[in-house]
């Protein structure tokens, strides 16, 4: 049931004085009865989700248990320690570009909304640092970035538990003579945000994550290039770089800019933010494209801590939230945000997260939004990044939830291969490359629940076939979680489960 409108003005003209958080967080109207979903266990299970794709070593807290270690040579092929991190959906690759993506979205999550999560800040500090531990791995030689461990194409020709793999663990990486910009800038930006969510809690290794952003971020800058360029037939067409790499400099700038506070990257972005994209029109946000979320980003500098010289940017972010104003032809027949037939609620879960943070700094600033001469406000953001969890927690044609574990009917055959594949325990012998394809084209559900895994999702038509082949639905992948994580902490919160 939804809050009525005059009830909740009432509300807020009531409270509006005294209910703030720290950092002009609005504590909003808390009562249960209104809440469509179990907020707060959705936001356990999103981020217990992350420890099913640890790579390595994985610890005596280990909560996903059927999982395994894992990948513990990772890097000796190149003689470098590239144990850890994370795969990047249901296959045994680590793929640097999405798990960056992944580590900035989780860092942001709980920037903005940490503050509310209570319990489970610490387990979302963990997920963040599990990648962050890897990246400094990655980066650890100067002018030199390991962006890959895996062989795609040969990994995706087996069927295997990651437990198991046997499959070439190629090491690959950029340098000067073969740049990744994009790859390199979006590093940067997770380790500049992941060192604002440790600044408190581990000072020393904020700083090595600033200080190590810092220098990646000039590497990325200084040599020029896309990734996918040079390393085209491992890369492509998995986490090819279709949208070049401007858009990760603005991004990786904005974010040592909220880091550093150095006036070198206001500048930075003051000089080149119309050449590096600031206020094109490409209004899907994800691993490829960060422009929109840039934009978000850096109308907090305006709207927030008052940087005058960012205020083109609260224009852009607007131009941003008027293109998802429920009425176009993007949403489903039953009011998804519809992108792409392929992972599409990547960009549901993004999108919801900036349309919360927006609505955050909106509200903290008393602005609004306005399309077409139609005032757009901050409880109308919220709605819509509400309804839009609320459709994949199962408020949907199907009644599904497209969240693995939560509610009564979730996906039962995900395409993950350790997730569909007898765990270790109950299946101590090796699985071979070829024989895990019997489990594949088998109809019986998988029986490792990845708890907490959201899937790509149903179609244009609201249809979701629950078919392991059917990837481009039924895989799931960490940066459709990522941004999530700080949107469910913001709904629990304001529904007073948390």
């Amino acid at each position: 049931m939804a809050i009525s409108s005059s009830f909740y003005l009432i509300f807020l003209c009531f409270f509006t004085s005294s209910l703030f958080l720290s950092n002009a967080f609005p504590l909003h109207h808390r009562h249960k009865r209104f809440a469509s979903h179990n907020y707060k266990d959705a936001l356990t299970k999103s981020i217990l989700y992350f420890e099913g794709q640890r790579s390595g070593k994985l610890p005596s807290n280990q909560r996903m248990t059927w999982r395994k270690d894992s990948g513990l040579s990772d890097g000796s092929a190149m003689h470098v320690d590239l144990v850890g991190g994370y795969y990047d959906a249901g296959d045994n690759v680590k793929f640097g570009f999405p798990m960056a993506f992944t580590t900035t979205m989780l860092s942001w999550s709980v920037l903005e909304f940490g503050g509310l999560m209570k319990g489970e800040l610490q387990n979302a500090r963990q997920a963040i640092r599990w990648a962050t531990d890897y990246l400094l791995k990655a980066t650890a030689h100067s002018g030199t970035i390991y962006v890959q461990v895996g062989d795609a194409n040969k990994d995706h020709s087996c069927w295997e538990r990651p437990e198991d793999m046997d499959t070439p663990r190629t090491v690959l990486k950029i340098d000067q003579n073969n740049p990744g910009s994009d790859v390199a800038a979006e590093t940067a930006a997770a380790l500049a945000a992941a060192s604002l969510v440790f600044r408190k809690a581990d000072p020393s290794y904020s700083q090595l994550l600033k200080r190590r952003a810092m220098s990646v971020f000039g590497f990325a800058d200084k040599y020029r290039g896309a990734y996918s360029n040079g390393l085209k037939s491992y890369v492509c067409p998995f986490y090819c770089s279709y949208s070049g790499y401007d858009d990760e400099l603005l991004w990786g700038a904005a974010w040592l800019h909220r880091a550093t506070r150095n006036p070198t990257y206001l500048s930075y972005i003051q000089v080149n933010g119309q050449t590096l994209g600031a206020d094109e029109s490409d209004n899907t946000f994800g691993w490829d494209n960060k422009h929109a979320g840039a934009r978000i980003l850096l109308s907090k500098a305006f709207l927030v801590q008052k940087v005058q010289a960012l205020h083109d940017y609260k224009d852009h972010a607007d131009n941003f939230i008027c293109s998802l104003i429920p009425g176009s032809s993007q949403y489903t027949p039953g009011g998804l945000l519809y992108k792409t037939g392929e992972d599409n609620l990547q960009y549901v879960t993004s999108t919801s997260f900036l349309l919360v943070t927006y609505a955050k700094y909106l509200t903290s600033s008393h602005k609004f939004v306005t399309c077409g001469g139609t005032t757009i406000t901050p409880k109308k953001l919220r709605n819509i990044a509400k309804k839009q969890v609320d459709y994949l927690l199962g408020d949907n044609p199907l009644k599904m939830s497209y969240m693995v574990g939560y509610g009564n009917r979730y996906p039962e055959r995900i395409h993950h291969r350790g997730s569909s594949l007898p765990s270790i325990a109950s299946h101590p012998a090796k699985i071979q490359c070829k024989s895990g394809f019997s489990y594949f084209s088998s109809r019986a559900p998988n029986p490792n629940i990845l708890v907490g895994a959201v899937i790509g999702g149903p179609d244009a038509n609201d249809r979701f076939p629950d078919d392991r082949s059917d990837y481009q639905q039924s895989e799931p992948s960490t940066y459709i979680n990522a941004p999530l994580v700080g949107t469910l902490a913001y709904l629990a919160h304001s529904f007073g489960q948390l």
